[in-house]
């Protein structure tokens, strides 16, 4: 079975002078693209590599959660990113929301659906999950790695939604060109990690367009702990900024739910 995104067409597109990107494949199915690029960031691979597939039979998300969604009705996108050894650990927080704005960014270019972010790692459509993310350290082979995994619903059926609150670019009206949508993500995300690579300041770039800003959220924190208060942005580091009981307090990590 050929994959739906061409690998030649896709290098052809993203693999140029100035682009962070080096080598691209494709594959039709896989277990999860960030486990193969971890195990290449673990044999020494070199910045800048990709892979998409059509079908992950083991997708990973946080908290270990696990999904599979039909052959051909999503993309999952990794790209394997090392950034330069003076960058602060605390910087590699902003990973997960470079790629989001990347998605956000790719969406709009590829199909003009208009995506939201839900901070950390989801990008929504109409307030339902269009899109999770999963960014990974390995700290192996030719020094630390980032794997940024993105699994974009693409033509996803009403009746082959894993929950309700998720939905697909098909079901937002969408007409889906599968490359196009994985070109122009990974498009943006090379311009986004080189701003942040160049010290941009990004937290204005974020909080536009992040829907957790301005409401009421609960961040769940653990199994069993959970705090809830107004969230009001992102600092440096980006680190959601939550009014709890009269005090600001910055989370590194957690699920965010909205509640109003």
């Amino acid at each position: 079975m050929n994959p739906l995104v061409n690998a030649d067409w896709l290098t052809r597109r993203l693999v140029r002078p100035g682009s962070v990107w080096t080598q691209v494949n494709t594959v039709a199915t896989t277990g999860s693209t960030n486990a193969d690029l971890a195990a290449a960031a673990r044999s020494g691979a070199a910045s800048g590599q990709v892979l998409v597939s059509d079908h992950q039979s083991t997708g990973r998300g946080r908290f270990t959660r696990v999904w599979e969604a039909p052959q051909g009705t999503s993309l999952a996108i990794s790209a394997l990113l090392r950034p330069p050894s003076d960058v602060p650990a605390s910087r590699w927080l902003w990973l997960p929301l470079l790629a989001g704005l990347a998605v956000a960014d790719g969406i709009r270019v590829a199909t003009g659906v208009r995506a939201d972010l839900k901070w950390p790692n989801d990008a929504l459509v109409d307030g339902r999950k269009v899109c999770g993310i999963l960014a990974e350290r390995v700290d192996a082979g030719a020094g630390a790695a980032a794997i940024i995994g993105m699994g974009v619903n693409t033509t996803l059926a009403e009746d082959q939604l894993p929950v309700p609150t998720a939905t697909s670019l098909a079901l937002a009206g969408a007409e889906v060109e599968p490359g196009e949508v994985a070109a122009a993500i990974l498009e943006a995300l090379g311009e986004w990690y080189q701003r942040w690579l160049g010290g941009s300041e990004l937290r204005v770039d974020y909080a536009a367009r992040c829907s957790s800003v301005g409401r009421t959220v609960r961040v769940l924190l653990s199994a069993t702990e959970s705090v809830v208060g107004e969230a009001t942005g992102v600092d440096t580091n980006g680190c959601l900024l939550v009014q709890v009981d009269g005090t600001q307090r910055a989370f590194a990590a957690g699920d965010v739910s909205h509640l109003r």
